[in-house]
């Protein structure tokens, strides 16, 4: 059983303006945890600290302060072994298969580096993970659909024997149409295998498909947490009212939030709000 605690996690960064150099703090202070057989869902629009927090979880980003920790039966996880137990599906199937190598390759490659049996028969099995067929391995990626490439990112990510993965996006650049496949793939794998999954997206509908959790984020700040119906039906902050008022759901027909962008601002500087506790916590 591999769990995952994000502390306090800070990140900022350094912009550059002719001689001046100003400080953007891109996350502040976000804490959570990934527990097997559960997901939790980061909402919030472009530029609110979404994807830099899923840099940092998968040690692609340095946190500026705070900290990660993985557990693997109750043992804190070496450095080494990270990437064991940690691995994640980018936005963009496109670009993050190599067009040069086959679909084995990319399979292969994993395997290996992890010490692993790379076989055929090994490639075939993560293959029908995905539910893929075996003949897809001796393809490049030019040859697949947008939703097989992405499978195939899935199967990758999955290989070293990871159990918990950081989904980016992990559907936002396909066809609406597959959109829905892939992520009952995610839900599916999720449940079978135990998975802990971080799902970030900037869409509420799928936050309340797909995950058990929800955390809003404003700017770099949780503004909201809690189950995901109860985040998705009863917002209490005025930015995830602004998020679920231009999200398409069926079930608010005739229920309209007024949300006042001043509003906004002022809400999300000062206080955030946990359905868990049901109360109202400062922000410092």
């Amino acid at each position: 059983m591999t769990t995952l605690q994000a502390r306090e996690l800070v990140k900022d960064f350094t912009v550059r303006s002719g001689w001046r150099r100003d400080r953007l703090r891109a996350v502040d202070r976000v804490s959570f945890e990934l527990t097997p057989g559960r997901t939790v869902a980061l909402v919030g629009e472009s530029g609110s600290g979404k994807s830099t927090i899923a840099r940092m979880i998968a040690r692609l980003e340095r946190p500026t302060s705070g900290g990660i920790v993985v557990e693997a039966d109750g043992a804190r996880v070496p450095d080494r072994a990270y990437r064991d137990h940690v691995q994640m599906v980018f936005q963009d199937p496109f670009a993050s298969l190599n067009p040069f190598h086959t679909v084995e390759h990319h399979l292969v490659r994993p395997l290996r580096l992890h010490g692993l049996p790379s076989g055929p028969a090994q490639v075939r099995a993560l293959l029908d993970r995905v539910s893929l067929p075996g003949e897809l391995a001796s393809r490049r990626p030019h040859e697949l659909s947008g939703g097989q490439r992405q499978r195939v990112a899935i199967a990758r990510a999955l290989a070293p024997g990871a159990k918990v993965v950081v989904a980016d996006e992990p559907v936002s650049m396909l066809d609406v149409s597959i959109r829905l496949g892939v992520l009952n793939l995610l839900a599916r794998l999720q449940r079978e295998e135990s998975l802990a999954v971080l799902y970030i997206t900037h869409d509420l509908a799928t936050a309340r498909h797909f995950s058990d959790d929800i955390l809003v984020l404003y700017k770099g700040r949780v503004v909201e947490r809690g189950p995901a119906d109860d985040v998705i039906l009863t917002p209490r902050h005025p930015y995830t009212k602004l998020l679920a008022e231009a999200a398409p759901n069926p079930e608010a027909r005739g229920r309209a939030f007024t949300v006042d962008q001043a509003e906004v601002e002022r809400a999300g500087r000062t206080a955030a709000y946990d359905h868990v506790t049901g109360q109202w916590e400062e922000v410092a």
